[in-house]
């Protein structure tokens, strides 16, 4: 198994009580979807480890609460670590849903599906997520909002993604 196999999960970001408990801050809009989880791998040294958990629950809305198998690992040393599943483990998704990473190096075209350019990654830091677009025209990015309303359709088969744009968004 290696990384490029595997999605981020989320990173463990503290100790939890005095018995080896940690508390992983998730990545995910369906937090609950976690809740029973058998296994994840670490990312130690850049190769993914597996680790096998004893307890999982949901901490709050947007955390787990996780207790690993013993391990030769000290707890406080995992913090700040990130998990990941495997990308299999992913449901289908159909329609004009997709996984951010399953559209890198989709082709974005327009309501004709004129070619604008190449997804090249999607900026989700801040409260509005964004194609990082690369244009046919003159290899200049763009950024474009990944809006629902916008996108007419994903289309897995030849790997576009087809959008209503605004005019003049090209332009900025």
């Amino acid at each position: 198994m290696q990384l490029e196999d595997c999605y981020y999960l989320g990173t463990i970001t503290k100790t939890h009580g005095l018995k080896g408990h940690l508390i992983v801050k998730l990545d995910t809009d369906v937090p609950e979807a976690y809740n029973n989880l058998e296994s994840v791998f670490i990312n130690i040294n850049e190769i993914p480890v597996p680790f096998f958990i004893n307890e999982c629950q949901l901490y709050n809305k947007d955390s787990l609460r996780v207790k690993f198998e013993d391990t030769s690992i000290n707890s406080q040393d995992l913090i700040g670590t990130k998990l990941y599943l495997p990308l299999n483990t992913l449901p289908e998704l159909k329609g004009k849903q997709f996984y951010y990473h399953e559209v890198i190096n989709f082709s974005l075209v327009d309501e004709n599906y004129q070619k604008i350019g190449e997804i090249t990654e999607i900026n989700d830091n801040s409260a509005q997520a964004l194609f990082i677009i690369k244009l046919s025209k003159n290899n200049k990015f763009i950024y474009i909002p990944v809006i629902n309303d916008w996108i007419i359709e994903v289309s897995r088969n030849d790997q576009y993604i087809s959008m209503t744009l605004p005019e003049g968004i090209l332009d900025l």
